[in-house]
């Protein structure tokens, strides 16, 4: 036996506050009547006044009002076995790892904001497979597929600069990781969302994209970053600034969105290109698309249910209530009730 929302016990205090206010109301009653003259002889010779009805009334209602919080606690017990079935799409998050997602045109830094939207994306999964990748001058899948959205929250936690061996930015190793990381039996229901400043130091990001293409992947590519650009901060062990990259001539490195890149990728499959903004437009924008994709049937699983017995607590409750009507206030005709 359990119950499903044992946080509406909290009810049973407003009720039994209200017995409180109930039984002293009926002590007001008796206390302002002993003004008057004997109670005892006042009650005798007044055929509409009982106070033993009174409580008995009131202790009906009340005890029915507590079976009510029962009922709303949710009584269960027995179970049964259910299997659950999913729809939904398979998506992989590449996010770009590189120096230069540590430019802070966006608050906190570039990768703090690509972070933030990846989190966004998590919580507004709704049976849909999540993976991630992470991408610098190399790529690796971090997370593969799966329905576990804590587990993939935790492993984005740990993405860092130091999670990427190799420095640099190659798009085209990001969307073959993500390739791979899909099944190779389908041709549809796959999403790459990119999130990169876009620099591309290799220039095959477009060929990949049409390779992934052909295994029907749709790249939405969001850019992180301001195509005015930004100086890259040089941190030190403590993640402190000490200064800025700078580049064989001792000239401070400044990096740019590249927006014409991701505009390409996204388009050669069918995807849109997005700028990353403060309030996270872009991805009711992207989502908005992605509802409108062809949904599969995920594996199905099977999982145990408890079985809803408030049924009897409410039938108890009706009881009690429906029988305070069948209480009269008023006392026997031969007199012979409490006081």
């Amino acid at each position: 036996m359990r119950f499903a929302e044992p946080f509406n016990f909290i009810l049973i205090l407003g009720v039994l506050l209200l017995a409180a206010f109930a039984f002293w109301a009926i002590g007001r009653k008796k206390r302002l009547l002993e003004l008057f003259g004997d109670l005892p002889l006042l009650v005798k010779n007044a055929p509409y006044i009982s106070f033993a009805r009174q409580r008995t009334k009131a202790i009906l209602v009340l005890v029915g009002l507590i079976f009510v919080s029962i009922t709303l606690a949710r009584l269960q017990f027995g179970t049964h076995l259910e299997m659950l079935e999913r729809e939904g799409i398979d998506i992989i998050v590449a996010v770009d790892l590189s120096n230069s997602m540590l430019a802070r045109d966006m608050k906190p830094n570039r990768l703090g904001k690509a972070r933030q939207e990846i989190r966004s994306i998590i919580e507004r999964l709704k049976g849909d497979r999540i993976g991630l990748v992470a991408f610098a001058g190399e790529a690796f899948v971090q997370c593969p597929l799966t329905l576990d959205y804590a587990a993939a929250e935790m492993l984005l936690s740990a993405m860092d600069q130091n999670s990427v061996s190799v420095q640099g930015t190659s798009l085209s190793s990001a969307i073959e990781a993500a390739r791979r990381g899909f099944s190779q039996q389908e041709k549809k229901h796959k999403v790459l969302l990119l999130l990169t400043d876009g620099e591309d130091q290799e220039g095959s990001a477009v060929a990949a994209a049409q390779e992934a293409h052909k295994d029907g992947v749709k790249i939405y590519t969001v850019g992180i970053g301001s195509p005015v650009g930004e100086p890259i901060p040089i941190l030190n062990r403590n993640g402190y600034q000490v200064g800025f990259k700078k580049d064989e001539n001792g000239e401070v490195v400044v990096s740019r969105l590249d927006e014409a890149t991701l505009q390409k990728i996204a388009l050669e499959t069918g995807g849109k290109y997005y700028h990353a903004t403060a309030h996270e437009i872009e991805l009711d924008r992207i989502f908005d698309e992605i509802s409108r994709l062809e949904k599969k049937e995920l594996e199905g699983t099977l999982v145990t249910r408890f079985d809803d017995r408030f049924q009897w607590p409410l039938l108890i409750a009706l009881l009690f209530i429906v029988g305070e009507f069948f209480v009269s206030e008023r006392k026997k005709s031969n007199g012979s009730e409490l006081v």
